[in-house]
């Protein structure tokens, strides 16, 4: 069984640092993920410059094809060792997992990789090795992950959070194990629990990070395909065959506009009923159609979606974020069905002009609703799911 990989990661900077000396690359293959973690040894410009260098270098090599042995052992070579501290300029994890569930993994000197299955933290030991690469031991590892499963690389930041503040020694890999493992059964997404963890990092330094500190998450999840349907077609005797194409393939459907929903209705012969509830003003309110899981309004809708989904992949979201996403409005649904619960994205596009969207006292906006759509693709693309796109 095929399976989708959901990640996402928040770094904090060292207090007074404007760099991060820690870099997360996360590149995607049609068949599998690769997700470095790399953190540059001290903070500033220095420790940014080699981090970015060590997790470029990894995750290039092996998006081309190149072993994981092979992708260590050049960084291994390239990177030199401090003269004063004797040590590695740049430690790293580097993790792959494919489609199929199998699951790679090389650490240097990094905290140890936790793993959470069931809502429990699993050691790796039994299925992990030392080896020399380029005369530096790294740990390598080798297991199979199934949906539900959550893994979390975390930089030395995250595990000594608090150390001599808040805490005498750190909050500790056990700790943090322990909280993953506990909050994960709550945050149930990548991006919930990214953002989670580092708050209750920043909490243990009482908002000064004495290091810099970097969560990756990754998840586990089933495929969970999103069909969305908006915008008649372009001939009125394509809206069947719209229709039929929608509602046959499997997933959760999503209807936008209210023409669109009109069409939908005719064809399956059922009624449109629309809410009168506003929770925002500015987003117009949702209706309802029978065996369609959203119906929201067009282009005042989209419009807001974008501008969510933009905000997530461009800025670094925090808790209010998400409690924006939760708000029961059709643009926050609509955007978190996207986030949270979509790994493949279906999108029915009717190229049809609306004479409504033409009305020179509207917002220009109002007349590239297509644009809108495809806009939406590009974003959720971004984000790591697969988009496929049909014209009537």
């Amino acid at each position: 069984m095929k399976m989708h990989i959901d990640a996402a990661y928040r770094s904090l900077n060292k207090y007074g640092e404007e760099l991060c000396g820690d870099k997360v690359q996360i590149r995607r293959t049609k068949d599998a993920i690769i997700a470095v973690l790399a953190d540059g040894l001290g903070s500033g410009v220095k420790a940014n410059i080699l981090s970015t260098l060590t997790s470029s270098i990894l995750s290039t090599m092996l998006e081309e094809g190149a072993a994981l042995v092979e992708a260590v052992e050049t960084v291994a070579k390239t990177l030199p060792v401090c003269n004063e501290r004797k040590l590695a300029y740049s430690t790293f994890s580097v993790i792959k997992i494919t489609d199929s569930g199998k699951a790679s993994l090389v650490e240097f000197d990094n905290p140890p990789c936790i793993f959470v299955r069931g809502g429990k933290v699993v050691s790796l030991q039994d299925c992990s090795e030392v080896m020399e690469c380029a005369g530096k031991n790294v740990t390598v590892s080798r297991f199979s992950v199934q949906p539900g499963d959550l893994i979390s690389l975390v930089s030395d930041g995250v595990i000594y959070a608090g150390v001599g503040q808040a805490l005498n020694f750190g909050w500790n890999w056990d700790n943090v194990s322990t909280w993953l493992a506990r909050t994960s059964q709550k945050e149930t997404s990548a991006p919930r629990l990214a953002v989670s963890l580092s708050e209750a990092v920043n909490e243990f330094y009482l908002g000064k990070p004495g290091d810099d500190s970097t969560g990756l998450i990754l998840k586990i999840e089933p495929r969970s395909v999103l069909n969305l349907l908006s915008g008649p077609p372009v001939r009125k005797e394509d809206d069947g065959r719209m229709v039929h194409d929608f509602m046959t393939t499997p997933g959760k459907r999503i209807v936008c506009g209210g023409t669109s929903a009109n069409i939908v209705a005719r064809v399956l012969n059922r009624k449109v009923e629309t809410t009168v509830n506003y929770t925002d003003p500015d987003i117009p309110p949702t209706g309802r159609i029978e065996g369609i899981d959203l119906v929201t309004e067009g282009v005042l809708t989209l419009t807001r979606v974008v501008e969510i989904l933009r905000n997530y992949i461009s800025k670094e979201p925090d808790s209010y974020y998400f409690r924006r996403l939760d708000e029961p409005n059709g643009a926050a649904m609509l955007a978190k069905m996207l986030l949270e619960d979509c790994t493949d994205l279906t999108v029915y596009i009717g190229k049809a002009v609306n004479p409504a969207h033409q009305n020179p006292g509207l917002p220009a906006d109002l007349s590239i609703k297509v644009k809108l759509i495809e806009e939406l693709c590009g974003l959720v693309q971004q984000l790591g799911k697969n988009v496929e796109k049909n014209y009537y």
